[in-house]
């Protein structure tokens, strides 16, 4: 391998693991999912839990997140691909996913900049980013400009225990999009069951090819990115 194709690598991994990024991509001229090229994952993996957050108010903003008008999972075709052997490889063994979100349209991230900066916007920080501001949200690496989510190779999850024949939600030690250290990948004060709940999400999304952003237990890239340079703002419908 040559030091350049080593450099490229290592910085297509540190984008979409969760590291923002720093060169600017082509948004797609795409109008629809199909001509994006994006698929819901549910074409390929019926069974699989679906949560889509910004479709609903139970979000960091409090309120529906304009671009998303249904609460649908749509990935790159080899992104859900790989989604759906995940799932696969867990209800063989007992257990499932639970999918937050999936392709974030372009609009839909610059929401949440716009939502950064609404002073009076606060209702649910308690829940959510207690002991932080908005502007450490950013800062601290939460939210950013530029979203992973935008190029459709990037999913938030979580991790189901279906051996009883009726699935549930693992404790994960935090809920979803809870902005802290806490929701950091491997943290302090966890329990030994939640630290072996996140960690036995990241084996499995491993072994399919996804990289965890080490800030976010959720956050999960595929590695390579299909299209790394195009990001998208289709709907979510």
């Amino acid at each position: 391998m040559t030091s350049r194709t080593c450099i490229s690598l290592v910085l297509a991994i540190a984008l979409s693991a969760g590291a923002r990024a720093a060169e600017p991509v082509r948004v797609s001229p795409a109008t629809d999912a199909a001509s994006a090229g994006l698929v819901e994952i549910r074409t390929l993996s019926p069974s699989i839990e679906m949560d889509i957050r910004y479709a609903g108010t139970d979000n960091f903003t409090g309120a529906r997140v304009p671009g998303y008008q249904a609460p649908s999972c749509y990935l790159l075709a080899p992104v859900a691909k790989a989604l759906a052997q995940v799932e696969e490889d867990l209800r063989a063994d007992g257990f499932g996913l639970r999918v937050y979100d999936c392709y974030r349209p372009v609009r839909s991230v610059q929401a949440f900049m716009a939502w950064v900066n609404d002073p009076h916007e606060h209702s649910r920080q308690a829940v959510q980013y207690p002991g932080l501001d908005k502007p450490q949200l950013v800062a601290d690496g939460y939210i950013a400009e530029r979203s992973g989510h935008s190029r459709g190779a990037t999913v938030d999850l979580g991790l189901l225990d279906c051996r009883s024949g009726r699935c549930t939600p693992l404790d994960m030690g935090t809920d979803f999009d809870f902005f802290g250290p806490r929701a950091h990948t491997r943290t302090h004060g966890l329990s030994a069951a939640q630290q072996a709940n996140r960690q036995q999400l990241v084996r499995a999304m491993a072994r399919r090819g996804f990289v965890n952003y080490p800030q976010e237990w959720w956050h999960y890239t595929l590695q390579p990115e299909p299209d790394p340079g195009t990001a998208y703002d289709v709907p979510v419908l």
